[in-house]
């Protein structure tokens, strides 16, 4: 069976969009080896507080963030869905629809690799997708759920390994992207924090459509 270049996938609220999410990406065409990234703004995210910005606007604000990259597709399915966004139906989407010979790359950071067991039917995950987990330079992964450590003991491979088999692999990366939140961005919004600051975080089309539509005030 001949395999086709693996695909990334970067789902998210993206509540904004910032530039460490530009920047996870970015590793996964450069780094990783990966074909192209879809995008997939959640509708509906089940796993924690509901957005601040509306489905409409998170969206609005990726198809400006990814600019004219080719490689960054935008999934708006969930965006537009009044369903939950779970990953691993995603995942089960994408798989049926790329088919048994296309290797999934679910991109995702640290923290939210650490929360996995949180996740709706976390261990179907493998199943459907390998898993690139982005980590500070000398901040290797740790203090994991030792259901985590056990998986990625049996799992655990390089990104040069997606490329021979479609899905079942794990693999860390470090990533020099700062360790900005949509919380610490939409704070420092709302509290007036000048242009020059908020650039260091967010495009300036991001940051001039959120101004233009006052997002994110008190």
């Amino acid at each position: 069976m001949k395999l086709e270049t693996p695909i990334g996938i970067l789902g998210g609220t993206f509540d904004p969009v910032h530039r460490a999410h530009l920047a996870l990406a970015r590793a996964g065409l450069d780094r990783l080896g990966l074909a192209k990234v879809l995008w997939i703004p959640a509708g509906h995210p089940p796993h924690r507080a509901p957005p601040v910005a509306s489905a409409a606007d998170r969206l609005a604000m990726v198809r400006l963030a990814v600019g004219d990259e080719p490689r960054f597709v935008i999934d708006d399915s969930e965006a537009k869905s009044a369903l939950p966004s779970y990953t691993v139906d995603t995942l089960e989407r994408l798989r049926a629809f790329y088919g048994p010979e296309q290797p999934l790359v679910l991109l995702m950071g640290a923290d939210a690799f650490r929360g996995l067991p949180k996740w709706h039917r976390w261990e179907d995950l493998l199943r459907f997708a390998h898993i690139a987990v982005a980590t500070r330079p000398g901040y290797p992964l740790s203090g994991l759920d030792p259901r985590l450590t056990d998986l990625m003991s049996r799992r655990r491979i390089r990104s040069a390994e997606f490329a021979g088999v479609t899905a079942g692999g794990i693999h860390p990366f470090e990533l020099s992207a700062g360790t900005v939140s949509g919380t610490e961005v939409r704070a420092l919004i709302a509290a007036g924090a000048p242009d020059a600051q908020l650039l260091a975080l967010l495009t300036p089309a991001v940051l001039d459509y959120i101004r233009r539509h006052r997002l994110y005030r008190n």
